[in-house]
């Protein structure tokens, strides 16, 4: 995996940490911290469909990866039209794994690539899973 994707993948954890640390210091109120948190992980969550339409248009396959691209887009804005309630934070880190799960059976990658890509992804996917359980720790106590 080149250096530069290890970099901008860990600097994107940043926000998942911060919202937390935000409320914790005093920074924001919950509310606030939850509001950033949840759109913030709508709008990378939708990052990961376009993985999946450069992957069918680069081996010009039009089917199935197509419409799956397009389910993190969707799951994200309706997580934000209902950001209001705490179970949106469970459907977002769900929806993590379970793309991490798809890109690990899915991609058309070289072995060496896929590999690579799906260690980091689990690296950077279990930190984005476990600040998710943290914010919803938070907003219930």
């Amino acid at each position: 995996m080149p250096y530069s994707a290890v970099v901008l993948g860990l600097v994107g954890l940043i926000p998942f940490v911060f919202m937390p640390i935000s409320y914790l210091l005093n920074w924001l109120p919950i509310s606030e911290s939850a509001r950033y948190f949840t759109a913030y992980s709508a709008v990378l969550l939708s990052f990961f469909g376009g993985i999946y339409w450069w992957d069918a248009i680069s081996k010009q396959n039009y089917g199935t990866k197509m419409y799956v691209g397009m389910l993190p887009t969707i799951i994200g804005w309706l997580c934000l039209v209902f950001s209001g309630d705490v179970k949106v934070l469970g459907v977002l880190s769900a929806s993590y794994v379970a793309v991490l799960f798809y890109d690990k059976y899915a991609l058309s990658l070289p072995k060496l690539q896929i590999v690579s890509y799906i260690s980091l992804r689990m690296l950077l996917t279990s930190v984005v899973v476990i600040t998710h359980a943290w914010m919803i720790f938070l907003i219930a106590s």
